[in-house]
């Protein structure tokens, strides 16, 4: 299928133990054989079968480069259903660069974005979905996202619209033949039955719609707001729940004039800390600038953070803030009960979904805090193992079917004859056909792939 043999370094850039340059079809084994001689002169890498190693070294015009381990892989049981040879040497830059440049001298071309993967999906070996997937194991920064990634590669996603597309596949074609050979013993489709397989398939889409933000932010991790006033301990909060001094804290109010983010791994998923500038009214245009930037995180949060000083009467900022937080994901944070409180915390406790009580300054003051966020994430958080929806291409194509079968189930209700619900399934069929990359077009499979690192 393919004319160029491909090459590209398939591990992280900088240094490392190990690095590998992964070279696939057609003439994987006579690069690879160009610039690899085993230890054991008696072997040959042409002759290797898949699934073995040999041991070596590697050279470029006539020098010596590293040390090398070839890892060989017969089409079809590879990764990219061709044949592959992966190269391993240690992973200092100028290695794996020399190492890199003696393939292309020895005849292979630079590997395009996600090449190998694409070669994958075109040589039958993943579907698109897994395909997807793949980059999804890469990027997870959690082990929920690498769950969610790892049942998708195992076809998860898939399995489930195979289901669906299945389904819809076995109605159509009764519907033809009911209405296109009459004069056929074609059992008549009851309308019960019509009913039932449409609303099940739709369900299904519904129910892998629902699950989509929820899938989303656990791929990509909680955007966390941390907001309030000045001086309520936003950044001290922020450099405690990260595990070191990443925001400057002093008693001066203002003091934190940006937005100061943190990534840290709670419970399973990733946390986007965002630690913003204290809310409130100001003539300092710098300041201002920091307050529209904490307002912009607020509005853009999947969960807020939002911080109370207990030791002093809620003001307007307070209240304000409060009310904004209403119906959102948030959590209020009294902080500094360790002196005398006046706030009154029943004012605005309705306005959140967790209320907790705590001293920055006190042992063990995080556990409350932990506790609260830990349920809420618990509460809204998808099965990493169930099929989900991993990308804005594969919910629009979701959401499309389902549309259809809305119309369908429109047109069955109303009496429409069978063609025009047949039309309707067939839009179905063509929007998870697209999802699942059985009849993606040539600009989808584009789109999808460019998205790749080079190497994978």
């Amino acid at each position: 299928m393919f004319e160029d043999t491909i090459a590209a370094i398939a591990t992280a850039p900088g240094k490392a133990g190990i690095a590998c340059v992964r070279i696939s079809v057609p003439q994987a084994y006579e690069v690879a054989g160009r610039i690899f001689y085993p230890a054991d002169s008696r072997r040959s890498l042409a002759a290797a079968k898949g699934y073995t190693a040999l041991f070596g070294h590697t050279e470029r015009a006539g020098h010596w480069l590293d040390e090398t381990i070839a890892l060989c892989f017969r089409a079809p049981k590879s990764y990219t259903g061709e044949d592959v040879v992966e190269l391993s040497v240690h992973g200092g830059e100028a290695v794996v660069r020399q190492l890199l440049a003696a393939c292309y001298d020895a005849g292979a071309r630079p590997a395009g974005a996600g090449e190998f993967t694409r070669r994958a999906f075109l040589n039958g070996r993943l579907s698109l979905t897994q395909a997807e997937a793949v980059m999804q194991m890469i990027e997870a920064t959690g082990a929920d996202s690498a769950r969610a990634a790892a049942a998708a590669m195992e076809g998860a996603l898939w399995h489930s619209v195979q289901q669906i597309t299945q389904n819809l596949t076995a109605l159509a074609g009764h519907i033809a033949a009911y209405t296109d050979y009459p004069e056929e013993d074609v059992e008549e489709l009851q309308p019960e039955r019509l009913r039932e397989v449409l609303t099940d398939a739709r369900g299904r889409l519904q129910k892998l719609l629902a699950d989509y933000e929820g899938g989303s932010i656990l791929r990509r991790g909680i955007r966390t707001a941390i907001v309030g006033s000045p001086n309520v301990g936003k950044s001290t909060l922020l450099n405690l729940m990260s595990g070191f001094e990443k925001a400057i804290v002093t008693p001066i109010a203002g003091t934190t004039r940006d937005v100061v983010e943190q990534d840290v791994s709670f419970e399973g998923a990733t946390l986007l800390l965002a630690d913003t500038a204290g809310i409130r009214q100001t003539d300092d245009p710098i300041e201002a600038e920091g307050i529209r930037r904490s307002n912009q995180k607020l509005e853009e949060a999947n969960l807020i953070l939002a911080v109370f000083d207990s030791s002093r009467p809620l003001s307007q900022e307070d209240l304000a803030l409060a009310a904004r937080c209403r119906g959102r994901l948030a959590v209020a944070v009294f902080n500094k009960t360790d002196l005398p409180r006046k706030a009154a915390l029943d004012q605005i406790a309705d306005c959140f979904c967790r209320v907790v009580e705590m001293s920055a300054r006190e042992e063990g003051f995080s556990q409350p805090l932990r506790q609260a966020i830990g349920g809420l994430i618990a509460e809204r958080r998808p099965d990493p193992d169930a099929a989900l929806l991993a990308n804005e291409r594969q919910r629009s194509a979701a959401a499309r079917a389902e549309q259809a079968l809305t119309e369908a189930l429109d047109a069955a209700d109303a009496g429409f004859a069978l063609d025009a619900v047949s039309v309707c399934v067939d839009d179905a069929l063509d929007a998870l056909f697209e999802l699942s990359g059985e009849r993606a077009s040539d600009a989808v499979i584009e789109e999808v792939f460019s998205k790749f690192c080079v190497g994978k």
